[in-house]
């Protein structure tokens, strides 16, 4: 798809400098981009790149250079152009979101050979991919996209415009609400991990009769796995996010717009607040509770609830510049011996 800068600024509402002709095709780092590129810069680091790039057309968050820089015209752009807007990122994520859904437009019909239990009824605008299961009493919503090798157990509702990528596997009863996107290799209310021990130490399966709930707007990266409840619900909010290889136990719920990164493991029965930033290989104990608007940097071990909103790591999870400090004092000691 061919863009022109002037109606990529009316689209996103930004301050134009420079050739509105300039025309762009593909997207690059500001670095590395050619004429028919468009770009972006969200941090100042970056600001030195404007008077030396090639790209078309760059978008640049407003409060970077408002008041603080004279912009090069067209000449020392090879007659490309400067867009302001409020968040460059957030912008080219407007575009490439447009862009991506011409490029891969919603399907329609279903594909044989495939397994749809009688009764089911399927949208005439919903996808279901080849080689896919659909058991008793399923429920799909309008413009569901189930792609190839998808596992649909009974009992399931699935909400309008979801998408389950190839292999994703969806245990009975559970629910996932509309506009999710589950990626492939997801495993949807597989058995909680709840076993106890009898009176000669043989463990013993306790039985998990609860399911999943997934609210609406969440998306779910690949091999990702959401074991479902005991009893009652474990529960995605709406607007939540999980990266790839994420495990979250039975009976958890992780709050609305939180962000799980890859590799965290949630243990059962804890609840995670809203606005959450989990980052890679965080790791949280059972049956405890975390604040709304809490972060937690890389490979952070939380054992105890933690009940006020901040910036958290370490082992266990300290606040931040408290465990920068530690890490210091770590380090001098390591010297001394």
């Amino acid at each position: 798809m061919e863009f022109n800068a002037g109606q990529i600024a009316a689209l996103l509402g930004g301050a134009l400098y420079g050739n509105a002709n300039a025309k762009v095709s593909d997207v690059a780092p500001i670095e590395s981009a050619e004429a028919r590129h468009l770009s972006f810069v969200t941090e100042e680091k970056y600001l030195s790149y404007l008077y030396t790039t090639k790209a078309g057309v760059v978008l640049i968050t407003r409060s970077l250079v408002e008041g603080k820089l004279k912009f090069p015209e067209g000449e020392g752009k090879a007659g490309g152009a400067f867009i302001l807007v409020e968040n460059a990122r957030g912008a080219m994520g407007q575009l490439l979101a447009l862009v991506s859904k011409a490029m891969n437009p919603a399907k329609q019909g279903v594909e044989q050979p495939c397994f749809i239990a009688e009764g089911v009824a399927v949208p005439e605008n919903a996808y279901v991919g080849a080689f896919t299961y659909i058991g008793k009493n399923v429920k799909l919503g309008k413009g569901v996209q189930i792609y190839p090798n998808v596992y649909i157990g009974e009992n399931v509702t699935i909400g309008d415009n979801t998408t389950l990528y190839a292999g994703v596997k969806v245990y009975a009863h559970c629910v996932i609400g509309a506009g999710c996107i589950l990626h492939a290799g997801v495993v949807v209310g597989a058995d909680g991990f709840g076993f106890e021990p009898d009176a000669q130490g043989v463990n013993r399966k306790i039985p998990q009769i609860g399911n999943v709930i997934i609210e609406d707007d969440v998306e779910i990266g690949a091999n990702t796995t959401i074991d479902r409840a005991m009893m009652g619900s474990t529960i995605i909010r709406k607007n939540a996010k999980l990266d790839n290889l994420v495990q979250v136990a039975h009976n958890v719920e992780v709050g609305e717009s939180s962000f799980l990164c890859a590799q965290v493991g949630i243990a059962g029965s804890t609840k995670i607040g809203k606005h959450c930033i989990l980052a890679g290989q965080v790791g949280v104990a059972g049956h405890i509770e975390i604040a709304d608007n809490c972060i937690f940097g890389a490979q952070t071990g939380i054992p105890n609830s933690i009940k006020k909103p901040g910036m958290y790591m370490g082992y266990p999870a300290i606040d931040a510049a408290l465990w920068r400090r530690a890490v210091v004092k770590f380090k001098q000691a390591a010297k001394e011996k």
